[in-house]
């Protein structure tokens, strides 16, 4: 089946990145939240993210204004029927996933791939919400979406391999790396990722240095683009340390795993990064 519309469920900032990647590479997009207003004001951040590229000369003026007018909005989940492939980017919490999916099963045809952009959730488990695991798979892009060249396609156990095979295709056709791995705890990229963010916390929490020292060293000696703190802020704080938490439950306790308290008390005061004003740094809001 060619694909024509993408659906897109949750316009929050992975949200919105993935449906402004896709929309420019040419597609159509439908991107659904629970109410107007969240909706609305995803879809003016969208435009401004096109107007800067505009501005800066990557789309001609035509170019930006066909991006933008092949995004749509809806706030009813049916609508989304007309999708050849939906991706779920709604908040990581199982119940909403559950609920989200077991609609999608029940309104868009079977043809449709359900992709869930989790990242750290079980694919098999969220298949088994639906009558249709077999087409049902893992689609994880990564923050922000229009720059990050990486997608991870998941499989679970019971995944169609035509449907790995669609998916791998499509993040292709709009300008990503594909890498497909199976239904693990973290994947790839979060699995590898959890000792950065949690050696870091150690690090800071013994008192050994600050988060502005640790970020520094990283960038400045291991050459990474982003320390540890700087990116948590990025991300989430709230969202890092829920995969943190995610990995650890999946690993059955593993202490490879375990969060770092200093996390949760940064979510539980509410100092969850860029999104708040205010998380390890400060920032404008």
């Amino acid at each position: 089946m060619k694909v024509q519309t993408v659906g897109v469920v949750g316009s929050g900032t992975m949200g919105a990145g993935i449906a402004q990647i896709i929309s420019q590479n040419g597609f159509s997009v439908l991107l659904y939240d629970i109410n107007k207003e969240i909706v609305t004001r995803s879809l003016t951040r969208i435009y401004s993210q096109i107007d800067k590229l505009f501005e800066k000369g990557k789309l001609t003026e035509s170019e930006s204004h066909d991006v933008k007018t092949r995004i749509r909005t809806t706030v009813q989940l049916a609508d989304l029927q007309v999708c050849q492939i939906v991706i779920e980017a709604a908040p990581e919490i199982m119940e909403i996933k559950q609920t989200i999916f077991q609609d999608l099963d029940r309104h868009c045809p079977n043809e449709t791939i359900l992709a869930t952009n989790t990242s750290s959730f079980s694919i098999t488990e969220i298949a088994g919400f639906t009558d249709h695991p077999e087409r049902v798979a893992g689609l994880h892009f990564f923050n922000p979406a229009p720059l990050m060249p990486l997608v991870e396609v998941i499989s679970g156990l019971r995944t169609g391999e035509d449907v790995m095979e669609r998916l791998a295709d499509f993040a292709r056709s709009i300008n990503k790396s594909p890498v497909t791995c199976k239904d693990t705890p973290g994947f790839i990229v979060n699995r590898i990722a959890r000792p950065y963010y949690n050696e870091a916390l150690r690090i800071m929490g013994d008192q050994m240095a600050s988060p502005a020292q640790i970020d520094r060293i990283m960038t400045k000696a291991g050459k990474f683009r982003m320390g540890p703190f700087e990116l948590q802020d990025m991300i989430g704080v709230d969202i890092n340390f829920a995969t943190t938490e995610s990995l650890h439950q999946g690993f059955f306790g593993d202490a490879r795993f375990r969060p770092h308290y200093y996390q949760q008390r940064m979510v539980q005061s509410g100092q969850l990064g860029r999104k708040s004003g205010g998380g390890y740094y400060e920032y404008d809001r």
